[in-house]
């Protein structure tokens, strides 16, 4: 499978964070169904220096770029308007001890 560095950055405006803790549940959702099915290696948030989420870090695998695709379309950080930017790059998880 091919694997992916996922780094998405939340939208800046007064309200982003509320919006990022309301649609958070679905998200957390949506990656527990991936990970049952492999895809989903693992993640977390971003934090500013005041502690707050302002983004997401994901590793995440498919076998077709379609797969990838689909996990964009479904994603609520990215359907739900969460995530102002995301960059998604070709990335080896490294096999140690």
């Amino acid at each position: 499978m091919k694997q992916y560095l996922i780094t998405g950055y939340d939208f800046t405006d007064e309200g982003a964070l509320q919006r990022r803790m309301n649609v958070r549940p679905h998200h957390i959702d949506n990656g527990a169904e991936y990970k049952k099915s492999g895809n989903y290696l693992f993640g977390g948030a971003i934090l500013n220096d005041e502690g707050n989420m302002i983004g997401s870090v994901m590793v995440m695998q498919f076998e077709t770029e379609e797969e990838l695709e689909a996990w964009k379309q479904g994603e609520p950080y990215i359907t739900q308007g969460i995530w102002e930017s995301v960059d998604v790059k070709p990335f080896k998880v490294a096999n140690v001890g």
